[in-house]
């Protein structure tokens, strides 16, 4: 039987055994010596009475035991995190360094404003902005280098992550005027987009591309996209097409926050493009200016031409 003293390090080191697979991959993220952890774990284990992880299996697996465990001990970490946001209104004013993490597009089309209304209105809390590719993000977010980030849903994110969807945005395909295309109208269908050699968004060769959104667009219409080049900074990749090594296939933002002169940008015949959210961890508890200046984000205008998504708290994706 679980006794009441059961300190909550314990229940950080678990859930990071959990998150991460292992117990020295946990160790560095928690900022503790692996055998810190694993004595961590086994005085969890000692209190519950049964075995909480099978050490028998890699990545280790939680047993039944384990399992029911951990559902709670997040649901306690997530009651003391709202605990403390719910002191900070008595404490006066949150203040303190937030890191937020970000990529290239949305650093320019929605960062901005909101640094920019953080210092008129909030000038206690200081935003420090690190900016990094999506896939970078997630590792960034589970090492606590960053507090919050903005990030695309798709690839789907690390486990552990809790997130609030803020708008979605379309595809786009940007070529040269004399390209094929031109004579099509818009929006482009996938069908006639696919022909074509390719340059998107992530990195050429790497298995995380496939579930970034052009390549999910191609494949849900039966088509495998052809390739050839990929970035993840906007405007390489118009200045990719503008070189003719390919047509463009890019989030909308990217495309506006870029000089696309002499090129076409046109809509891609897709019903769902670019979903994007603020997320953070499920397993450190947000600071009171963390959880300030997620409030500002989710207060915040979208992006033009961006469509604004519900508000509600809702858990990444994972069946697709």
């Amino acid at each position: 039987m679980l006794r009441t003293d059961v300190r909550l390090d314990w229940l950080v080191s678990f859930l990071s055994v959990i998150d991460t697979g292992s117990f020295s991959a946990a160790a560095e993220v928690v900022h503790r010596s692996q055998p810190r952890v694993s004595m961590h774990v086994a005085a969890l284990e000692r209190e519950a009475g049964v075995p909480l992880f099978d050490r028998d299996r890699r990545p280790v697996c939680l047993t039944d035991a384990g399992a029911v465990l951990a559902e709670h001990a997040r649901a306690i970490l997530r009651q003391l995190s709202g605990a403390e946001a719910a002191m900070a209104a008595h404490r006066g004013a949150a203040r303190g360094v937030v890191t937020l993490g970000s990529y290239p597009s949305a650093s320019v089309a929605f960062v901005p404003q909101l640094l920019e209304r953080m210092a008129r209105t909030r000038p206690a809390i200081k935003v420090v902005l690190v900016e990094r590719s999506t896939l970078e993000l997630d590792a960034a977010l589970a090492s606590g280098e960053v507090d919050l980030c903005l990030r695309p849903m798709t690839p789907p994110p690390g486990p552990s992550v809790e997130y609030r969807p803020l708008w979605r945005e379309g595809l786009i395909v940007v070529h040269r005027p004399d390209h094929p295309l031109a004579a099509l109208p818009e929006p482009l269908p996938v069908a006639s987009v696919a022909d074509y050699p390719l340059i998107t968004i992530g990195r050429l060769g790497s298995p995380d591309a496939m579930g970034f959104e052009t390549y999910r667009a191609f494949r849900e219409r039966g088509f495998e996209p052809n390739a050839v080049q990929a970035t993840n900074q906007p405007q390489t990749l118009i200045s990719l097409v503008r070189s003719g090594l390919g047509i463009g296939v890019t989030n909308l933002l990217a495309v506006s926050t870029a000089d696309t002169k002499g090129l076409v940008a046109r809509k891609l015949d897709v019903p769902c493009g670019r979903r994007v959210a603020v997320l953070w961890s499920g397993t450190n508890p947000l600071t009171p200016a963390a959880r300030t200046l997620l409030r500002e984000i989710e207060s915040s205008n979208v992006p033009h031409d961006t469509q604004r998504l519900a508000p509600a708290r809702q858990t990444p994706d994972r069946s697709r």
